[in-house]
């Protein structure tokens, strides 16, 4: 009976919650996520208006197998739930100088486009994208599907065999410094440093291993879902489901309720933000969540919210690994969602409009933490292989630049400008009007991510990679104090993304 299985609670219904309530499921607990918004999905949501629909974050799918393996344990066919297509041109890259580049998937095509393009030979781009590989096959099953909190991951002939070939993964120069010895042409070099912002990074302060990237891309292949990149939550909601997970939607989690044996442990609530002093007590154990004043009994529980509100606001009495918490974020963003009433076909689904000089560019980000006044835009169409997202002979525009978190700016102001800029830019690239033809408007900033998504200061990623030593300081998937509280999500191991926040609900299943 389903009163005797094992209970769970997964707070959030992000896709590392979704993943995760599945793979305990599928291990035979009685699964419940709680989630505070009417929806699930977290940061991968969409958004309608007036007949438009809009992917409301993450765009670019790498790794579909990840999601494909979540119907399989569950002895369900993907392609009963979830459909998706490869894409030739992964992303079209428009620059200040006139100069288009398309990124084709295919590696050889997309080394020849560099040439031909750029002049740099295509040999050199075909170097770093076997560099690429390499410290993906150094790194993955150790760095990204294995916790590196465990002892017994130490103990791995795998991972020593990647201890012995940690000169190879390049983390002791910055993306930016790899590159330029990659290549001579700084538009060659500012397309390959921009895989940085794909974990809300700084290419001349995070190490050369998030070279990593472009591999997921040209060597194993970038996608698009049929219906879109909400349907990646649709469809993980629908199987979920399915198998017995039930939901509370529109339910906000107080508190993580802990306890040492048959007692509770209870603590006076702290403001937040505020510092707590570590309680004495010893072998504690997660006894629920509390939700309207009352207990959910459970036997585990998984936070997939954000790990500095985990601690600040669902266990304040409890101790809190300060020195994680204070790590410094990653960026956030500033979208606007135009609906369109025409048009654009110089554009592909996934489009980048060059900065002229992009590390002023990260320079205002990171150390004014502010905005630049020529952005690097990026606009995602979806509408381009999902008509359906869009009116007849309209677009979908989805338009992005990396923003600092919020600390406070003042963003009203900065909105305001960067919505000039962006305009301007977009205008000047394509060579056609923008701003006569949007019909209607939503804007996204840090502020409201962070309110919508519990993201701390809206960052995106968590903590952020300008640091060599960044896997091993996020927040480990598990807590070694507390017996049955367990961590996903993009704030902790192994990192922020679609990919990686899959890999942190396996991780987690495993460690269950």
């Amino acid at each position: 009976m389903e009163s005797l299985l094992k209970q769970a609670i997964v707070i959030g219904a992000g896709i590392g919650g979704l993943a995760v309530a599945i793979r305990l499921r599928v291990k035979g607990y009685a699964v419940t996520v709680i989630e505070a918004a009417d929806r699930p999905g977290g940061k991968l949501a969409e958004i309608r208006m007036e007949g438009y629909r809009f992917d409301a974050g993450p765009s670019l799918f790498t790794l579909p197998e990840q999601v494909d393996e979540l119907f399989r344990i569950a002895g369900k066919t993907p392609s009963d739930y979830f459909r998706y297509e490869s894409l030739p041109i992964i992303t079209r890259y428009f620059y200040p100088d006139g100069t288009l580049i398309n990124a084709w998937q295919d590696a050889e095509r997309f080394a020849e486009e560099i040439e031909v393009k750029t002049g740099e030979p295509r040999a050199h781009v075909k170097t770093l994208l076997r560099k690429s590989r390499q410290i993906y096959g150094i790194t993955r099953e150790v760095f990204l599907e294995r916790s590196l909190h465990t002892l017994s991951t130490y103990l791995r002939w795998n991972t020593l065999k990647s201890a012995l070939q940690v000169h190879r993964i390049d983390a002791f120069r910055t993306m930016d410094q790899a590159n330029r010895s990659f290549f001579k042409d700084a538009r060659v070099v500012q397309l390959f440093n921009r895989y940085a912002t794909y974990n809300g990074s700084d290419p001349w302060q995070a190490p050369a291993t998030l070279n990593i990237i472009p591999h997921l891309e040209h060597n194993l292949g970038a996608y698009f879902p049929e219906n879109g990149m909400y349907d990646i939550t649709l469809s993980l909601f629908t199987l979920a489901k399915e198998i017995g997970v039930v939901f509370q939607m529109g339910t906000v989690a107080e508190r993580i309720v802990v306890g040492t044996g048959s007692r509770i442990a209870v603590a006076a609530r702290p403001a937040y933000g505020e510092p707590v002093e570590a309680p004495q007590n010893r072998g504690q154990e997660v006894k629920g969540v509390q939700v309207n004043g009352k207990l959910i009994p459970a036997d585990l529980v998984v936070s997939n919210a954000d790990i500095v509100p985990t601690y600040r606001k669902l266990m304040p009495d409890q101790p809190a690994p300060e020195s994680t918490l204070r790590q410094p974020r990653s960026s956030s963003a500033l979208i606007f969602y135009w609906a369109m009433d025409r048009q654009y076909p110089q554009t592909d689904v996934h489009n980048i409009f060059f900065s002229a000089n992009y590390q002023e560019e990260f320079q205002k980000m990171w150390r004014e933490k502010s905005l630049s006044d020529d952005p690097t835009v990026y606009l995602y169409v979806s509408a381009r292989r999902n008509p359906q997202d869009a009116p007849s002979g309209c677009d979908n525009f989805f338009v992005m630049i990396n923003a600092p978190c919020d600390q406070g700016q003042d963003w009203d102001a900065l909105i305001a400008e960067a919505r000039k800029n962006i305009l301007r830019k977009l205008e000047q690239q394509m060579g056609t009007p923008v701003e006569a033809h949007i019909r209607h408007e939503q804007v996204l900033d840090p502020r409201t991510i962070a309110s919508r998504t519990s993201s701390h200061q809206g960052a995106l990623y968590g903590n952020s990679s300008n640091n060599r030593f960044a896997a091993f300081l996020r927040h480990p998937n598990f807590s070694s104090r507390i017996k049955g509280l367990y961590f996903t999500g993009g704030s902790v191991h192994p990192g922020g993304g679609i990919p990686l926040c899959l890999l942190s609900a396996r991780i987690v299943s495993e460690l269950v």
